[in-house]
């Protein structure tokens, strides 16, 4: 399924107006209004002042920061930036990856962002971020699931459980797959 990213902006905003009853713009409002000015502690802010899902707050402060995550239709551009230069190799790991993932279902939304590319269904499930040269992170979130010697506890980011660090094609196997789709299902 081609990946329409002005179309899955316009989901987002929608479904955070279904959850909140409140507009992006109303939002960014309401953070405007804070005087907070970093993206983090306005996110903090968003999460702990008003329930604000960390997604959403994410989306918020970069909408009121105009930074380029929060503009979508520099979505391709972040996803060219991530493979240029030294990490370059890593885009067949990130092409192969998303080709499986793909498979899960025609619900998955691909949101490249600065450093990473969010997997979200419902929710996010999974990241994949090219972290050197000669190693993609896959970030999941699984509930529930004891980190093994392959699946470790933590991630790049709070809204993954586990990381599996992927160093080439061959380890793109049914056992990451199937952690995988245990996160799409759950999301």
């Amino acid at each position: 399924m081609a990946r329409d990213s002005n179309a899955e902006f316009e989901k987002m905003a929608e479904n955070l107006k279904d959850k909140t009853g409140k507009s992006l713009d109303e939002w960014v409002a309401v953070a405007r209004s804070s005087g907070i000015e970093k993206h983090g502690e306005i996110i903090k802010f968003l999460k702990e002042t008003h329930g604000i899902t960390h997604g959403y707050a994410n989306m918020i402060a970069h909408s009121l920061k105009q930074s380029a995550a929060a503009l979508h239709d520099d979505r391709d551009s972040l996803l060219e930036q991530q493979y240029t230069g030294a990490k370059a190799a890593m885009r067949p790991i990130y092409d192969r990856l998303l080709q499986e993932i793909m498979t899960f279902g025609d619900d998955i939304q691909v949101v490249p962002m600065l450093a990473y590319v969010s997997l979200r269904r419902n929710k996010q499930f999974a990241c994949l971020k090219p972290a050197t040269k000669t190693r993609m992170d896959v970030g999941i979130k699984l509930k529930g699931v004891a980190p093994t010697e392959r699946l470790t506890e933590g991630g790049f980011n709070g809204m993954v459980s586990h990381l599996v660090k992927v160093t080439e094609i061959g380890e793109i196997d049914d056992e990451l797959i199937a952690w995988l789709r245990q996160a799409y299902e759950g999301a």
